[in-house]
């Protein structure tokens, strides 16, 4: 055995000691009477935060309050602890002589984790340090695993997202990224209510997989007999809402792609898709930047953020530049004098770029595409639109006005990557068609990311849609810039995983 494998067996035995030592201390509770899981519910006054907020009223009266036992220095007839709750630390005094004896060795032997109810005096320490000065308590649920050592950490990736609930109570920053991930929720619901949309809410399950190109999960349904998917974008049944003349409507919420898994991409994520009546993707540029600015000083309370190590100002308005334009600036080739598809394709030939599909099946926007995703997207590090996407890629889109080879198409970028998608919406319900039937060929080629065809939808364009603006934003990954976090998995609470085969 390795001086590793001898460290790793011995830190396992200590675990399995610790752990037999707990459960012992369980079961001599449950003898004595006072099974802590018998406990249904905790009458507490206050929170953590509340005490501290609240001293100068609250200064030598007796609160309730209840959490973690997160630390615990009692020696002899007296010491200190920390409770943790929702809100953070609060410090705990406790003395024999306002306890007993008996209840002074009962307190002794909780152990780090075990949840607490505590009622006690509300004093400052000689350090001015606000804390309880204990009169009661109660054990209200037993830990019997031990948590991380206090110093050492959950620093295991793998295994933090496994057990983000650990993750949460031994890293304190990782609890601050998801509070603010839910003040940022909130935030772009409060933008978007005080404008006048209304929130909706569309089918997860459907029997066709519509509204990007992506791949989707399939499941079945006993009843029907009937194969569906999980939804990969909510954009097809909210214009449906705006035919119904719901003119302006937005849902926040789970979408999922079968596809692969990195630093931006989890199978199961979040996002907002928006769509306004009368509005066109200028529109939805000033709404997406306003929106965003927005979100940045209610929760952050400055439009800057560092984003490792370069700071990102998302003040508007954002730089704008068309794909063209920025093929052009950073490739040196200008698509306006590119006169055809094989002129194109040799062009990607000279650049060796990397296509989706078969060179001889690509189109000049789908190389203009290409190189532009190979030569462009990682320089956009402030805040950018490039807008004017190919008529190929934007089978949803309206054609750009005065240039028909062009949609009225946005993407926005930051750091260079991907944040949102947007369009003057195609409401013609026979070019629409003729777009759908176009992607059947692209899946007949072997593309299964193309669009299928949606009768319905088709149906609802034929009812008549007005002029729309829409727009779709990952969630995920604007909390990622907000909390300067890394990886996707660190703003979502609990990350696609393959199982643990030990667990």
């Amino acid at each position: 055995m390795s001086k590793d494998e001898k460290k790793l067996h011995a830190l396992e035995e200590k675990s399995n000691e610790l752990i037999r030592e707990r459960l012992q201390k369980f079961e001599d509770l449950k003898e004595a009477g006072k099974d802590p899981f018998d406990v249904y519910k905790v009458e507490r006054t206050h929170t953590s935060k509340e005490v501290k907020d609240n001293y100068d009223t609250l200064e030598g009266k007796d609160v309730t309050v209840a959490g973690r036992l997160i630390s615990k220095r009692v020696h002899g007839k007296a010491g200190f602890s920390d409770l943790y709750d929702r809100y953070g630390k609060i410090q705990l005094y406790i003395r024999i002589n306002d306890v007993g004896e008996e209840k002074l060795k009962e307190y002794k032997s909780y152990d780090i984790g075990d949840i607490l109810s505590v009622t006690g005096r509300v004093f400052k320490t000689k350090t001015e340090e606000i804390s309880i000065h204990i009169t009661d308590f109660e054990l209200v649920a037993k830990s019997l695993k031990p948590l991380p050592e206090k110093w050492h950490g959950l620093k295991d990736p793998d295994l933090r997202y496994r057990q983000r609930y650990v993750d949460l109570i031994i890293n304190s920053d990782v609890r601050d990224t998801f509070l603010k991930r839910t003040a940022i929720i909130k935030s772009i619901r409060e933008f978007l209510d005080n404008k006048d949309y209304i929130e909706v809410e569309t089918p997860i399950l459907s029997s066709i997989a519509g509204g990007a190109a992506a791949k989707p999960f399939t499941t079945h349904h006993n009843a029907l007999d009937i194969d569906m998917y999980l939804r990969i974008a909510t954009e097809l049944y909210l214009k449906r809402l705006i035919v119904g003349g719901f003119e302006k409507v937005y849902e926040i919420g789970k979408c999922f792609r079968n596809e692969g898994m990195d630093i931006r991409h989890n199978p199961e994520y979040t996002s907002i898709e928006l769509y306004e009546a009368f509005a066109d993707y200028n529109d939805m540029m000033e709404i997406t930047e306003n929106m965003i600015a927005y979100v940045c000083e209610k929760v952050l309370g400055t439009t800057k953020v560092v984003y490792e190590d370069t700071e990102i100002d998302f003040k508007p308005p954002w730089n704008r530049i068309t794909m063209v334009e920025a093929v052009k600036k950073f490739a040196n080739v200008d698509f306006d004098e590119v006169k055809d598809d094989e002129e194109a394709r040799e062009i990607a030939k000279g650049k060796h770029i990397e296509l989706k599909k078969e060179l001889k099946d690509c189109s000049k926007g789908d190389i203009l595409d290409a190189m532009f995703e190979e030569f462009c997207e990682e320089k956009f590090i402030q805040p950018t639109f490039v807008m004017d996407y190919p008529v190929e890629i934007s089978p949803l889109t309206k054609k750009k006005r005065g240039n028909p080879k062009f949609t009225e198409r946005f993407e926005g970028f930051i750091f260079g990557r991907e944040i949102c998608n947007a369009y003057s919406e195609l409401n013609d319900p026979i070019v629409q068609r003729e777009r759908f039937m176009q992607q059947l060929k692209e899946r007949e080629l072997g593309d299964d990311e193309a669009y299928m065809m949606d009768e319905d939808f088709l149906n609802a364009l034929e009812i008549g849609m007005p002029p729309t603006g829409g727009l779709g934003i990952g969630v995920d990954r604007l909390v990622m810039f907000l909390t300067n976090a890394t990886s996707i998995r660190d703003v979502i609470l609990f990350p696609t995983m393959k199982p643990n085969q030990q667990q």
